[in-house]
């Protein structure tokens, strides 16, 4: 295929790729009619206008209420002051920021060379991408979350470390899973920045305990140890290791723990293994991989946190096999075995999504301390004279490691220096409205609205 060199040819490509999009949007997953964002907005209304207690809430005619901490619900009590379509416009202008920082921080400075001919070829990309149609169409908040987190490696990796560790406590206060990010600190040796994410997630829930010291008790107490508000762990939405097993029929704890436990040493080695080299951006990644399988539910829409580890793969001169598995999970595929996942080809492909995170904890290529480059002292004032620092991808700039996530403009910028840069680089849900109908599964998960 001819790659369109005039401004109007790309424009029609551009055109039509958009139209394909919309056409396959509307057609092959169900859109979600905002319903997480529902739940978020009924259960504060509930909360602060009504009087009733947070969690006691149900969407009507649904068993769905909030079971997000104490602190997001704080945090989400602005919704109390609007109506449900100003807080529609509102989540959709955090999700596009969100993205637009996830991009920058994956990509740094890459998107600049393609203009707006490459911004509109990736727009049209994560479109497809099925978690984050998800995250979109629910009203959810994995892509502030995410932004949030790689804040944190930005600053890091950019020398701007005194107020790293803020976001990645913000966004384990509001959902508990980003809190492996602060075992990654742990595991760097980033004491400071451990010790303020701590601090800040341990805050955020002390002062919601002010605020809500009700609702926070029932959470801490009851919520959070029921495992009937969150769902069906067999859901088929539920791409994590415990609904992996729950499909093989083992939904006991014994062998989700050895599982949890296995995984969980893999990503310590291979962890510790990239922030050795200073490979930061495989660092990340990893521990975005293990969040989602260690997680006792992890809906499809929890998968964002894959996305550092395909700006990896580009990185890592892989673009093919990055397209090859990013297409896979713009497909829906999964849900061809919603009703049945049994067997060799529903263990195969009603598991699909939990298979290549899984695969990509074990096989993500990371540079290995071995080929990191001699540590060198540097200046602070030869650090502050490099011209690219805030405008390349997150990368250890310092003499001392420092988080990175490099994609695909890191992967085209050619070399790099600083640690662990040794060598050269290689420049809704379900799938038709005939499957299920919307009104009967308004989500991806049977059992719950908010996750």
């Amino acid at each position: 295929m001819n790659v369109p060199r005039t401004d109007r040819g790309r424009l029609l490509l551009v055109l039509l790729l958009a139209a394909a999009v919309t056409v396959f949007t509307a057609t092959v997953p169900l859109l979600r009619d905002w319903f997480d964002l529902r739940v978020y907005h009924g259960a504060v209304h509930h909360w602060i206008h009504d009087g009733e207690p947070l969690y006691d809430y149900r969407v009507p005619g649904t068993p769905y209420g909030f079971t997000y901490p104490p602190f997001a619900a704080v945090a989400m009590l602005p919704m109390a002051l609007v109506g449900l379509g100003t807080a529609i416009v509102i989540a959709l202008l955090l999700d596009l920021a969100a993205l637009a920082v996830t991009l920058r921080v994956l990509t740094g400075d890459a998107w600049r060379r393609y203009g707006w001919y490459g911004c509109a070829l990736a727009a049209c990309a994560l479109a497809l991408y099925e978690p984050i149609r998800d995250t979109v169409s629910f009203g959810q908040v994995n892509l502030v979350l995410l932004a949030l987190v790689l804040g944190d490696a930005w600053l890091l990796a950019t020398g701007r470390g005194r107020y790293a560790g803020v976001g990645i406590g913000l966004a384990a206060a509001v959902k508990l899973t980003p809190a492996l990010f602060i075992g990654l600190l742990l595991l760097a040796r980033r004491g400071r920045s451990a010790a303020l994410a701590t601090g800040v997630a341990a805050g955020a829930t002390a002062f919601a305990a002010w605020v809500a010291p009700e609702a926070s008790r029932f959470y801490w107490t009851r919520a959070l140890w029921d495992t009937g508000r969150v769902g069906r762990l067999d859901y088929v939405s539920n791409q994590s290791l415990q609904g992996v097993l729950a499909r093989l029929g083992q939904p006991g704890h014994a062998v989700w723990a050895v599982a949890v436990l296995l995984v969980l040493g893999v990503w310590a080695w291979r962890s510790r293994r990239a922030v050795a080299a200073g490979d930061w951006p495989a660092a990340f990644a990893l521990t975005g991989l293990t969040a989602c399988l260690v997680s006792p539910v992890t809906w499809v829409h929890h998968l964002v946190w894959l996305l550092p580890s395909f700006a990896v793969l580009v990185r890592a001169g892989r673009a093919r096999l990055a397209g090859a598995l990013y297409a896979v999970l713009c497909t829906s595929v999964v849900w061809l075995w919603f009703h049945d996942a049994s067997g060799v080809d529903g263990l195969l492909g009603g598991n699909a999504y939990a298979w290549i995170t899984l695969g990509l904890l074990l096989r993500l290529p990371t540079r290995h301390s071995g080929t990191a480059r001699p540590h060198t002292s540097r200046s602070a004032s030869a650090t502050n004279a490099a011209p690219s620092t805030a405008a390349r991808p997150i990368s250890a700039v310092s003499g001392q490691p420092g988080p990175a996530v490099a994609g695909a403009g890191g992967a085209a910028a050619g070399t790099a220096s600083g640690p662990g840069r040794g060598g050269t680089r290689r420049a809704s849900s379900e799938p038709t409205g005939s499957t299920r109908p919307v009104a009967s599964n308004p989500q991806s998960s049977s059992q719950r609205a908010s996750s």
